[in-house]
């Protein structure tokens, strides 16, 4: 794990952080090989040098972002292009993992 995403994590608001290092948790789960490292000032998570999945903290929620999207049915809670997809998370949000896993997943398969 890289240091510098731990230190971003570890600085959010509590409830942010603990949403995000389970986030972080479960992408490691999904895809053991993933690089992690902070880009455009978030943390970018990297399935042979092609990105799979950010965290995007904003004021109010948290942003999961899985790349790759095109041709995957995400369900409407997800927002965004064909390409990327994304599911915001708000304070007393559970997401759930199963569900994001499977989905990047299926996105990350082909990287």
């Amino acid at each position: 794990m890289n240091q510098e995403v731990t230190a971003y994590i570890e600085n959010l608001p509590k409830w942010q952080s603990d949403i995000s290092s389970t986030l972080r948790s479960m992408v490691h789960e999904t895809i053991p090989e993933a690089d992690e490292r902070i880009q455009y000032k978030k943390p970018h998570f990297l399935k042979n040098g092609h990105y799979a999945a950010v965290i995007s903290p904003s004021k109010d929620a948290i942003a999961f972002m899985i790349m790759n999207a095109n041709g995957i049915d995400f369900p409407k809670e997800f927002d965004g292009p064909a390409e990327r997809k994304w599911i915001k998370l708000r304070e007393g949000d559970a997401p759930d993992l199963a569900a994001l896993s499977n989905l990047l997943k299926q996105a990350s398969s082909t990287l």
